[in-house]
């Protein structure tokens, strides 16, 4: 059973997209407001952060990010050919960007004001869900093509 908080998080969200999805049906667009993004998850919302680890599970070949256009085509890390679901959620937010990838680099000092993107592909809450992706730490390093 989800806790209290957790239970109001997302009936908020769903309120708040059921409020802008008449503007997107009509055409229009939300005015743009400046609030910053965090974004914490696995590779659903993974925007490159693995690129930085040292790990198998990494997006940074083609086809993934194929169809995201700030890119130009080339992989971007996301472990999808476009726009992730927070991308999304953003974008019908009202914002023009997309919050950067942590482990990027240079993005800290602005993280306050334009928001940071934390994911990572393979995370999980137990020490277990990703040692398979985890490259020298294991005692069975050779069976995971590291």
């Amino acid at each position: 059973m989800a806790s209290p908080f957790v239970a109001l998080f997302l009936s908020l969200l769903l309120l708040q997209l059921l409020l802008l999805l008449p503007l997107f049906v009509l055409g229009l667009r939300p005015p743009a407001v400046r609030y910053p993004t965090f974004v914490l998850g696995d590779s659903l919302v993974d925007v490159g952060n693995n690129n930085y680890l040292f790990t198998i599970s990494k997006a940074n070949s083609p086809p993934y990010g194929i169809d995201f256009a700030p890119s130009g085509g080339q992989p971007t890390g996301r472990f999808t050919n476009g726009r992730t679901t927070s991308d999304l959620v953003v974008q019908a937010l009202g914002k023009n960007s997309f919050p950067p990838p942590y482990l990027a680099g240079n993005n800290c000092s602005n993280a306050v004001q334009n928001g940071i993107n934390y994911a990572s592909g393979a995370s999980g809450i137990l020490d277990e869900t990703g040692s398979l992706f985890v490259c020298g730490k294991l005692t069975n390093v050779s069976s995971n093509g590291c």
